[in-house]
């Protein structure tokens, strides 16, 4: 049964590298600019999840599809730092993700080679990985292109075999906002949307309203608002959890960061409001240094 395995929580979803750089001015074709910085980081909503909620002290397990490349290597070293079990870890002849980010005091730019990103399936994730732990988290849904078929099927047998689940959906590139997404929701514990994302999903258009929404199909909604909080939805109550206030660096990776936090005081059997508090303060503290993972590898 969940819980008698030697891991907490399986993180399925995005493994890639992000390449950041920093300091550029303004981004023109037919020229060659300079920055002022240069960071490889860990990437992908997923990857940043599992390494952060390591090193916050949760056993977990990552679950996702990287390249037979030096960013495939780099990927995996970096979660084994973290002490993240790689064993779901499929590595392909594919090239791994990469995003590139331009970025200048508060405003940056990105391009993203998906290459690897969205060929997790999840069939992928087995049942012999799954009983190991007792929560299952997805990140990146709706980049995970080869995943949404066999997803709902995924949540539901994750439910049957005892462990509790959450999704974080990120941005949908193509904003159909649906790619099987309310069947999955239906099996899923926690979803932790960001605002725009709950907003398009949802169809309403308030923050506090479309957690209310969404919370009639998962069980508990978590709203991220960046600077001004979360909402946090479950049955008929709905409340909000300030931000904590920190001088942000790079917010590469706050909300993934934050379902870290949240993530781990979860498992350790906290209230909502607590697990909203701390999730907070992980997405605080993630912003103050440069790249998702920066922030926790002291811990």
């Amino acid at each position: 049964m969940p819980g008698d395995g030697d891991l907490d929580c399986i993180v399925a979803g995005d493994a890639n590298v992000d390449l950041i750089m920093g300091g550029v001015a303004r981004v023109e074709f037919d020229r060659e600019l300079l920055a002022k910085e240069m960071d490889l980081v860990l990437g992908g909503s997923s990857s940043i999840t599992a390494f952060n909620l390591a090193q916050l002290g949760t056993r977990v397990g990552f679950a996702g599809v990287v390249g037979s490349d030096a960013f495939g290597d780099f990927v995996e070293q970096r979660l084994r730092a973290a002490k993240v079990d790689v064993s779901g870890l499929r590595r392909v002849r594919e090239k791994t993700g990469i995003t590139i980010w331009h970025e200048n005091k508060k405003r940056r730019a990105g391009i993203t080679y998906p290459g690897t990103i969205g060929l997790l399936r999840a069939g992928d994730v087995r049942s012999a990985l799954l009983l190991r732990a007792r929560h299952l988290h997805v990140g990146a849904y709706f980049l995970l292109e080869n995943f949404h078929a066999g997803a709902a099927a995924l949540f539901r047998r994750a439910r049957k075999l005892g462990l509790t689940t959450s999704l974080d959906c990120n941005y949908d590139p193509r904003e159909k906002w649906n790619s099987g997404l309310r069947a999955v929701l239906r099996h899923v514990d926690i979803f932790m949307p960001n605002e725009r994302e709950a907003i398009a999903i949802s169809g309403v258009r308030s923050s506090k309203g479309a957690a209310s929404a969404l919370a009639k199909e998962a069980r508990v909604v978590v709203v991220k608002r960046g600077a001004r909080g979360v909402i946090v939805s479950s049955g008929n109550e709905t409340f909000a959890v300030p931000a904590v206030k920190v001088k942000a660096i790079d917010t590469t990776g706050a909300g993934d960061s934050f379902n870290a936090g949240f993530l781990d005081a979860f498992l350790r059997g906290k209230a909502l409001p607590e697990c909203a508090q701390v999730g907070a303060k992980s997405g605080a503290r993630a912003v103050t240094r440069v790249g998702g993972t920066a922030a926790f590898e002291s811990s």
